[in-house]
């Protein structure tokens, strides 16, 4: 996107949402944190960007909730239970300043085809997705082959809604412009 910028993982939160919370505030508490958790103080003229991905599966009033597996298992368990069905990716960003906190979501509907115990298998082994929700990166090998249709953004998918934040950018912080060459 053309925005100079550096990332620093420090961060004293912990990953932890209240019982009953509804499946869709998940990444806006955990984005939030994230943001208010930072291991110092803001500077001024400093924009601090925060964010969560989960993936729901519908499963009931609510739906089940997947962020990161915490294992091998956990990974084939999640895939397993995407396999052949359609569920929510759902990102939170949280921009904030000295003086200013906005929040904002994305979401996509994400239909897997089959997948065979072999593929989900290979994927895992080979891929290693224990640092991404719903065990699964779209832009890797599984998203070429069990991905059958999106609706929504493919970027919020692979784990930050870049169009979402530049709009947010430029009408909410006006840190955007864009200059032609002389």
């Amino acid at each position: 996107m053309g925005i100079e910028f550096t990332v620093d993982t420090d961060n004293s939160f912990i990953e932890t949402v209240p019982d009953g919370t509804p499946a869709g505030q998940v990444p806006v508490i955990l984005s939030r944190g994230k943001s208010h958790g930072f291991h110092r103080p803001l500077l001024p003229d400093e924009l601090l960007i925060t964010a969560d991905t989960v993936v729901i599966l519908p499963d009931g009033k609510e739906g089940v909730i997947f962020g990161k597996p915490k294992d091998r298992n956990d990974a084939l368990s999640m895939l397993h239970a995407l396999s052949g069905r359609t569920h929510e990716v759902i990102t939170a960003v949280c921009l904030r300043t000295l003086d200013l906190e906005y929040c904002f979501t994305d979401s996509t509907k994400v239909h897997f085809a089959a997948l065979s115990d072999s593929e989900a298998e290979y994927y895992t082994d080979k891929f290693r997705p224990f640092d991404k929700a719903g065990a699964y990166g779209i832009q890797e090998w599984i998203g070429h082959i069990g991905i059958e249709w999106i609706d929504g953004s493919y970027n919020n998918v692979v784990g930050f809604p870049t169009q979402k934040l530049w709009k947010a950018l430029q009408e909410r912080f006006s840190c955007i412009s864009l200059r032609r060459a002389s």
